[in-house]
């Protein structure tokens, strides 16, 4: 069987004292990919060298996100628009609304947000969206670009069937992480009835461990939890999982 990993930040500091044997763990857990989202121009560097180092495994996109949108958000966007002109990239991300944090800058995470995903139409690839207190809005933005034809998946997806139904409906997928092992999160109830074609798996690495390893640093090989909990709900088998997860994923990010 093997997985693909939707969407971890490896580049972290984290994981600078056992990279190695995180990526090996991930290899022998079945995680054959692993999509690494940017974040911001700080992160860049050590991204792309991780995928210097992994090739075959560790996978770079380029995106500005909304937590990291500040007064410089100009000059961040100058830097990630001239690496998608320099080079390819499997999709922008992580990108999107966040207002959980701090909404100083609500009105320049939109400007942001459409300015990205404009640039995925460009350059005709999927975006990867980070949305926190701020579902609604977000699919809301989302929709006249989606219409265009522009896909992606909505990041660590924990919203309600509602919104749920809304984002398949526009061809979006649903990114499921540790939050679907958790027992009053209610994710598990949200997507019971989506297609499974529509989901992807991914860890958030090194955030939201699922169980049993919540409050551990998370890591690609604990995404194998999540895929067992998704079986269990789907009824399916682990190898079925497997199969159309990461057939999605290989198709949505052209891996």
């Amino acid at each position: 069987m093997n997985f693909i990993d939707t969407h971890a930040h490896l580049y972290s500091e984290e994981f600078q004292e056992d990279i190695v044997t995180t990526i090996q763990s991930a290899i022998i857990n079945g995680i054959t990919k692993i999509v690494m989202p940017g974040i911001d121009s700080t992160a860049i560097q050590a991204m792309l060298l991780l995928e210097k180092d992994y090739p075959e495994i560790c996978i770079p996109t380029m995106g500005l996100h909304p937590c990291y949108v500040k007064e410089n958000f100009k000059a961040e966007l100058a830097i990630i628009e001239e690496w998608l002109t320099k080079r390819k990239f499997v999709a922008i991300g992580e990108i999107g609304l966040d207002y959980y944090w701090d909404k100083t800058f609500v009105d320049q995470q939109k400007e942001v947000f459409e300015t990205q995903m404009q640039w995925a139409l460009n350059f005709n690839i999927p975006i990867i969206i980070h949305t926190r207190n701020a579902m609604g809005e977000t699919i809301d933005a989302v929709k006249p670009f989606a219409k265009k034809g522009l896909r992606g998946v909505f990041h660590c997806f924990s919203g309600s069937k509602e919104s749920a139904e809304q984002i398949i409906d526009m061809g979006f997928h649903l990114g499921l992480g540790g939050v679907l092992t958790y027992k009053n999160a209610g994710v598990a109830e949200a997507i019971k009835d989506i297609p499974m074609e529509c989901l992807v798996l991914e860890t958030d690495s090194p955030y939201l461990s699922p169980v049993p390893y919540r409050g551990k640093r998370n890591e690609p090989a604990f995404m194998l939890e999540v895929a067992k909990k998704l079986a269990e709900i789907k009824s399916r088998t682990l190898h079925e999982v497997a199969t159309i997860t990461t057939l999605t994923a290989e198709k949505l990010f052209g891996i």
